[in-house]
């Protein structure tokens, strides 16, 4: 009786995992998706819990864990939309450590029993359970330390000489490794060890080279390879769940991952080895670049007077947690009669989606959010393009500058628009390192100051001159 209830509590999960995925793919049904997974997961948990083995053997390091993961997990889930991309980056990391540490205890339980229970199969499941865990942990926490920007880890790239030979050859050595031991786990054996170390300093390795401006990119692929850890941890345990689950996870977070290259015109090897995002000298050295100036008052007479206007979010929105602001400033133009779009760029932020999420919180209606390929053929017609702490997904440089790490990359065309408005905190650059073109153009007005508060301060005069007008 409790087999076929297992099995049935697996097998509706199952379903709600795939239903979860499909369902996210539309802001309408996404938080049905959400409970969909929430829902996956609780019945995965109690469907395991009804093995008798498990909770009458295991019952106390249960409880523990259940508490341990609640302390930890309950505060996480009360941080800021800013943070939520190292957030993410961390929840990978212990789903990585949590296939890390179950591999370990399988083979050290399944060696010490006896060795010859392992067939070669899962000897080989068990290394690339360890290999992909381990190396998803310290590059997740890696990942996390960039995006929060920790101060002993920088969040520019950190090269040096022949740094991809040695990454490469700390992969080719921890799979030559595995290999010996499906060979023959007998004699090798001591090598399992040497895998995990390798595996916990490649994930380190394969981070530090990689710049802000990739993470989008780096935090999905992440996501892929916890994913995979966990088809392999699915294998060890015969586990169908855990394979299907872990399918889902790593194919999504690999498509994610393609998305996020295309959208930067870059291959996966260009963002593993590039070390994009590093802070290029100056070409230019002894000219002084000018830039005009506006007041938030400026920015407010311009937009009223606009029959379109284009908004571009960037990181520098999110920082300042502005959305609450341009939400304002949405709903007094269109009071107005102005045609207001959001343009999104599918890398801004630091992880996919991020201002999708952002504007949503603010309410804003998901018809006037635009992707980038199709609000481009209307930047010549916008009237005012308000740029809000973006800063590499509109510069003109990715166009022409062959020498630019983003050359090539799509941007979004604000350079077309008849005025841009740029809301920044300082002239200092992005996560690409690179001075921005546009700010520079004889078309551009920089207001400078915090996102949130200029904001504020247009919203006040377009307030205030619509009473006026009454």
């Amino acid at each position: 009786m409790n087999e076929t209830a297992i099995q049935i509590a697996y097998l509706v999960a199952t379903a709600l995992f795939i239903f979860s995925l499909k369902w996210m793919n539309d802001p309408q049904t996404a938080r049905r998706g959400v409970l969909a997974g929430v829902a996956a997961m609780l019945l995965a948990v109690i469907g395991t819990l009804l093995n008798p083995e498990i909770l009458t053997s295991n019952y106390k390091w249960i409880a523990i864990a259940v508490i341990l993961g609640t302390v930890i997990g309950v505060p996480l889930s009360w941080v800021p939309l800013t943070a939520v991309p190292q957030r993410t980056a961390l929840s990978h990391a212990f789903g990585g450590l949590a296939a890390g540490l179950v591999g370990v205890a399988k083979f050290y339980g399944s060696f010490q029993a006896d060795g010859h229970h392992l067939s070669q199969f899962s000897v080989a499941a068990l290394c690339m359970e360890v290999l992909l865990g381990f190396l998803t942990f310290t590059g997740s926490l890696m990942a996390a330390g960039k995006l929060q920007e920790v101060k002993f880890i920088p969040s520019r790239p950190v090269t040096y000489k022949g740094q991809n030979f040695i990454n490469l050859s700390l992969l080719v050595i921890a799979v030559i490794c595995c290999v010996l031991l499906v060979i023959d786990l007998q004699q090798f054996y001591y090598l399992f060890p040497v895998v995990i170390g390798l595996a916990l300093l490649f994930g380190v390795l394969l981070i530090i080279p990689i710049g802000g401006a990739d993470m989008p990119t780096v935090i999905a692929l992440l996501n892929a390879y916890a994913g995979l850890a966990a088809v392999a941890m699915g294998f060890v345990m015969d586990n169908k769940l855990l394979i299907t689950a872990g399918a889902l996870d790593g194919s999504s977070g690999l498509i994610l991952s393609i998305i996020m290259c295309k959208a930067m015109n870059r291959s996966f090897t260009n963002v593993l080895f590039g070390a994009f995002g590093q802070v290029q000298a100056s070409t230019t050295q002894g000219e002084k670049k000018i830039v005009k100036s506006a007041t938030p008052k400026d920015a407010a007479q311009l937009m009223e007077n606009a029959s379109l206007v284009v908004i571009v979010p960037g990181y520098g929105m999110a920082v300042a947690q502005a959305q609450h602001r341009v939400r304002e400033i949405y709903d007094e133009l269109t009071e107005r009669g102005v045609s207001v779009k959001f343009a999104i760029h599918p890398v801004a932020g630091r992880m996919p989606g991020h201002m999708n999420v952002l504007l949503a919180e603010a309410e804003i209606p998901y018809e006037d959010l635009v992707e980038m390929e199709e609000i481009n053929p209307d930047m010549p017609q916008c009237d005012v393009c308000l740029v809000i702490g973006a800063n590499d997904v509109v510069n003109p440089a990715a166009r022409h500058d062959k020498s630019s790490p983003i050359f090539g990359m799509p941007i979004i065309d604000a350079d077309k628009a008849k005025t841009v408005l740029a809301i920044k905190r300082s002239m200092n650059p992005g996560f690409a390192g690179i001075e921005n073109e546009l700010y520079f153009a004889d078309k551009t007005l920089m207001v400078f100051g915090d996102a949130k508060a200029v904001a504020g301060e247009i919203v006040k005069s377009l307030a205030s001159e619509g009473d006026g007008g009454h």
